[in-house]
């Protein structure tokens, strides 16, 4: 008996120690990543130099008092304590601009993938058709295939149906479709929904299995059409779904790499143009953008689940 015991508490000894250390993996590059941010020096890294929020915002960009002639030659533009180059995350246009490029896309791959996503799910889980486990699993199939062989796959067959369009319809008649076929945000979406669509059908699914049809049954039964039954039972039982595929939609377009990266063109999204910067420098400026992404999807997290919660209770 007392072994026993000695034997549970060792376990829930190593238990313990393996939630500590599983958390403190998690966790830990996420804060140093964020103290780094308002460290006072050039590079991200320790030791400590004092507390600074040019990383985020410079008020002195641009504006440069040269104390050291010779020195001001070698390292180029610096400011009073060198804080004059130093370019925040709100000075940088580019970065600015790369951001609103991501929001674009990422805002038209959920709204696609939400709309796609619930018909689709509709279909599967509503009706049973000949060559519907064939046609389940083809829409399975972008969640397998890498990223990088669906963009370079997308690109390809974009650039291949440019000539025959060509031939049959003339360059001039083409010329806007031909425009969108090439690298570009356009593309991008395309590319990006072919796979995010399918993690929204499946979230949608989940929760459409759960629906007791005996209430679209009982609204048509009193002179409801189908698509009022649906759109006023359905929709709103499928709404927490909803809410989670879009905040998942959103977040995996955002971050996307690997397709977006054969896809893009001149206007690169965040990820495309933190790749092209890390190759040649890196500096806190990086670790600043990422505690701005980090507090936007906290946000974005609490604002669905805030969103529930006022369901709930105006349900309840």
């Amino acid at each position: 008996m007392r072994r026993s015991r000695i034997g549970r508490r060792a376990l829930w000894l190593l238990f313990g120690l393996y939630v500590v250390v599983f958390i403190i993996y998690l966790y830990a590059p996420l804060i140093v990543t964020g103290v780094l941010a308002f460290n006072n020096r050039d590079i991200p890294s320790f030791p400590w130099k004092g507390l600074t929020l040019d990383w985020f915002y410079n008020p002195n960009y641009g504006k440069v008092e040269v104390e050291d002639e010779d020195e001001t030659e070698a390292a180029g533009q610096i400011g009073i304590g060198r804080a004059g180059g130093r370019v925040g995350v709100f000075n940088d246009q580019d970065l600015l601009g790369s951001i609103k490029n991501s929001f674009y896309v990422a805002i038209a791959v959920t709204a696609l993938s939400l709309v796609v996503g619930t018909t689709t799910a509709l279909l599967f889980e509503r009706n049973r058709f000949k060559g519907d486990t064939l046609l389940y699993f083809a829409m399975l199939a972008p969640l397998v295939i890498p990223g990088v062989i669906l963009g370079v796959s997308i690109l390809a067959f974009g650039n291949s149906i440019v000539g025959p369009l060509r031939a049959i319809f003339g360059r001039e008649t083409v010329k806007p479709i031909v425009s969108l076929l090439r690298p570009g945000l356009f593309i991008v979406v395309l590319g990006q929904f072919a796979w995010i669509a399918t993690m929204a059908t499946l979230i949608i699914s989940a929760r459409l299995r759960r629906f007791p049809m005996v209430q679209e049954d009982a609204a048509m039964d009193l002179g409801a059409s189908r698509f009022k039954a649906i759109t006023s039972i359905t929709i709103p039982f499928l709404r927490p779904a909803l809410i989670s595929a879009g905040v998942v939609s959103f977040l995996l377009s955002f971050e996307n790499f690997g397709t977006t990266l054969f896809l893009i063109g001149s206007d690169p999204t965040l990820p495309i143009l933190f790749f092209s910067r890390l190759r040649f420098e890196i500096t806190p400026q990086i670790n600043a953008v990422s505690v701005v992404l980090i507090l936007g999807t906290i946000l974005l997290g609490m604002a669905a689940l805030g969103l529930e919660q006022l369901r709930s209770s105006g349900r309840g």
